[in-house]
């Protein structure tokens, strides 16, 4: 019994040591509320993060690089990192050589653990601006786990709950790291269904904008995602025209229910059936002008055979669909996904 009240009173110590930093580091950055589902992820990240690794007292922070290739770019990163006495913790890189019209390309995400005492935010900041200068990087971008505000999100919906309910879910656990600003759909959801009770209970809104041929309701949902920094679709069956998408100017990511390049546009459920394909999947990608052929993120696929039915295709899918979805979500909001070439990603996992 003795043992066991003190193994309690190291996790309530543990956990209140994390907590206690992470709203120092959240009213320095001007941030002061702390929801349950962040107060979950600060006792992840502190000391520990997304992977094992640091120190008590210590943050985890993320920085993703892009320049041209050059000697020494490894170097001066470590160097950059190891000069605030923080510890690299991991080190992903590519390097893109198939473009023949230009020099090769360098791509790279390092995870750290630091003491913010010894490397406040401010200074962090003016030594990465430093290296993206050294380098002409195109893209330098650093984020502090736990910390920073998390990415603005809004979800747009019609009719079919099963990725939006399992978006919700995941959120409320803390697995995506995400501020959830509202729900769209223009599907008029009853007042007590679950997905109501469950926005209602968390204060999130829920916008029906009902569409038709000749009114997608662009213009006031470019209106509620303003302030957002970027969008999901999560099954909303309507396609955002080109003004939308220059309209709203930042990243969009869709889940298409099918393995594309395969069985894009309407019903691939049915048109996998009747292909007789062996191998279903599900995609999730970013919505680009041309319908379902934005850069891939992710890929998820399941066996099927002759004994299986248009349903038994349909109910795999679904559950492949929401599993992708959540993996592009959650590598988005961690830095890891980053665009190359024509319409490719690199995704570091």
């Amino acid at each position: 019994m003795l043992l066991g009240k003190a193994l309690r009173d190291v996790w309530a110590r543990r956990n209140s040591c994390s907590l206690g930093l992470l709203r120092e580091l959240r009213r320095s950055y001007g941030c002061n509320a702390i929801g349950s589902h962040e107060s979950r992820r600060a006792r992840c990240y502190e000391g520990k993060g997304e992977c094992e690794g640091g120190s008590p007292g210590e943050v985890h922070g993320v920085h993703v690089f892009q320049c041209a290739d050059q000697l020494g770019i490894i170097a001066r990163i470590s160097k950059c990192i190891a000069l605030r006495g923080a510890n690299i913790l991991n080190v992903d890189l590519y390097i893109d050589f198939d473009d023949k019209k230009q020099s090769p390309i360098f791509y790279a995400r390092s995870e750290f653990a630091f003491n913010p005492l010894q490397w406040p935010r401010a200074v962090m900041d003016e030594d990465f601006a430093e290296l993206a200068h050294h380098f002409k990087a195109e893209k330098s971008v650093v984020r502090v786990l736990g910390s920073d505000p998390d990415l603005k999100l809004a979800v747009l919906a019609s009719w079919q709950d099963h990725c939006l309910i399992d978006l919700l879910h995941r959120w409320q656990e803390g697995e995506l790291p995400a501020n959830l600003s509202c729900v769209i759909s223009n599907h008029n959801r009853g007042p007590n269904t679950h997905v109501l009770r469950f926005l209602e209970r968390h204060g999130i809104p829920y916008h029906y904008l009902p569409t038709s041929k000749g009114n997608k309701r662009e213009e006031e949902i470019l209106d509620l995602v303003s302030g957002t920094d970027f969008l999901v679709l999560a099954r909303y069956m309507q396609v955002l025209s080109p003004t939308f998408l220059k309209g709203y100017k930042k990243d969009i990511i869709n889940i298409h229910h099918g393995l594309l390049p395969s069985f894009k546009g309407a019903n691939p459920y049915r048109q996998a059936y009747e292909a007789g394909v062996k191998l279903i999947g599900a995609t999730s990608h970013f919505v680009t002008e041309e319908l379902d052929d934005g850069p891939i993120i992710e890929q998820m696929v399941d066996m099927v055979s002759h004994r299986d039915s248009l349903h038994t295709f349909a109910t795999r899918s679904e559950n492949l669909e929401k599993q992708c979805l959540a993996k592009a979500i959650k590598y988005y909001c961690e830095q890891r996904i980053m665009r190359y070439s024509t319409n490719k990603t690199i995704v570091f996992c």
